[in-house]
């Protein structure tokens, strides 16, 4: 099963099934951008609109990516779509998509499953505006040196799914490589106790004018 297909399967149950990931991530973006508003947003993998909810309060015009059909279709139902602009989309693939600048373009649990970081940040350099900000939450690399992965449970078997390990020099180096500088960088723990290892990664960054 593909990531595609894993992630169509397990929209169904994304919302509500225990994910402490995916909560620490969502509280980690709102934080993270609380004291920020900005004309353009470009949300790349928005799932079920975990996080669309909140951007398409912060924004004038708002596009939310993703290329499960299956969780498009959750997010759509949450958010009116006369708001959003819903594409469906591979990132590692032509982004036919863009067709402007944005001020701030969002990853949450996105780049885990893309093994190539710098295709990412060559495209990323090419749409947000100069001054503009890029929003990174994924799984913290100490996780996955631990094992932790993307998985659902399905009636046959616990699902996991495709990831590969980025360092936290891989996200720094590819963002200094294509013109971003780091405006903040932070972890998150399970119930804020910082004796065990972090759950997520949190990067801020800005485009250089």
């Amino acid at each position: 099963m593909n990531v595609k297909e894993a992630y169509n399967h397990w929209s169904g149950q994304y919302d509500t099934n225990e994910n402490k990931t995916r909560d620490l991530e969502a509280i980690s973006l709102r934080e993270t951008l609380a004291d920020f508003s900005f004309e353009s947003i470009l949300e790349l993998g928005c799932g079920t609109g975990k996080n669309t909810e909140w951007l398409v309060t912060k924004t004038q015009h708002l596009t939310s990516v993703d290329f499960s059909e299956e969780m498009l279709a959750k997010a759509k139902a949450k958010v009116n779509p006369d708001r959003v602009q819903f594409p469906q989309a591979d990132l590692t693939e032509d982004w036919s998509f863009v067709d402007q600048t944005y001020e701030l373009v969002t990853f949450s649990l996105v780049l885990e499953h893309i093994e190539d970081l710098d295709l990412i940040f060559e495209k990323l350099a090419s749409c947000v505006a100069g001054g503009g900000y890029v929003y990174l939450g994924e799984l913290h690399p100490f996780k996955q040196y631990a094992g932790s992965k993307a998985r659902f449970e399905t009636s046959e078997e616990t699902q996991v799914v495709t990831c590969f390990t980025h360092h936290v020099s891989d996200f720094t180096n590819a963002a200094a490589k294509h013109g971003f500088s780091i405006v903040s960088l932070n972890e998150s723990f399970d119930s804020n106790d910082h004796s065990g290892i972090p759950r997520t990664l949190t990067l801020l960054l800005k485009r250089n004018p």
